[in-house]
């Protein structure tokens, strides 16, 4: 299923802040968090839900958040269960 998230994929981005911030939500180490949010929104398996102003990615235990119009994302963390 296409939606505006995946069809503006290569706009999609973070700040500093926004990358220091999901490195340590997800305890990703030394990576790329734009390449590695990209690829999880690419995923055959996330769940893609939009609410109000935002993007909610859903894939394996984490949530990632994207600001609808700006194509940024915000932040990324464990899912709360």
């Amino acid at each position: 299923m296409k939606n505006a998230l995946i069809e503006n994929i290569e706009k999609v981005h973070t700040t500093e802040m926004g990358a220091i911030r999901i490195k340590k939500n997800l305890c990703l180490g030394d990576i790329d968090v734009v390449v590695w949010c990209r690829e999880r929104i690419l995923d055959n398996n996330a769940r893609i839900e939009r609410n109000g102003k935002n993007w909610y990615v859903m894939i394996d235990d984490s949530v990632i958040t994207v600001n609808a119009s700006s194509y940024t994302i915000i932040t990324a963390h464990k899912e709360k269960k």
